[in-house]
């Protein structure tokens, strides 16, 4: 079997341990499953929280719980609340998170996101 193939199972976040990230200010906690060009994340901001880089990933990231806003380097932002998702390919739009009163996230991310030149 190809090791990109992920044979059916079940994620018991309670038993996926969580590592602390610091932000320019507040924390942020992930539980971390990862498989061959695969990451998928459970994760939390404190109430503070804005994350310390720019980040340039790809990322399909959804809303659990609370809200926070995500804001591109030309400073366009935009903010998501429970039940709302975003989109974005690897390179194309260079963001960061804050939240002001805390947020749970569910971050996919992997190779499918990366950017493709135009054939």
């Amino acid at each position: 079997m190809n090791k990109r193939n992920i044979p059916f199972q079940t994620i018991n976040w309670a038993k996926i341990p969580k590592t602390e990230h610091k932000g320019d200010s507040g924390t942020a906690f992930w539980q971390t499953v990862q498989f061959e060009g695969l990451r998928i994340r459970l994760v939390e901001y404190s109430k503070g929280y804005l994350a310390d880089h720019w980040c340039k990933k790809g990322h399909i990231v959804h809303c659990l719980d609370g809200d926070f806003t995500s804001e591109l380097i030309d400073g366009e932002k935009s903010v998501l609340t429970k039940g709302m998702t975003y989109v974005v390919t690897d390179e194309l739009s260079s963001h960061r998170s804050s939240t002001e009163n805390g947020v749970k996230l569910l971050i996919i991310d992997g190779d499918f996101l990366k950017f493709a030149e135009n054939e």
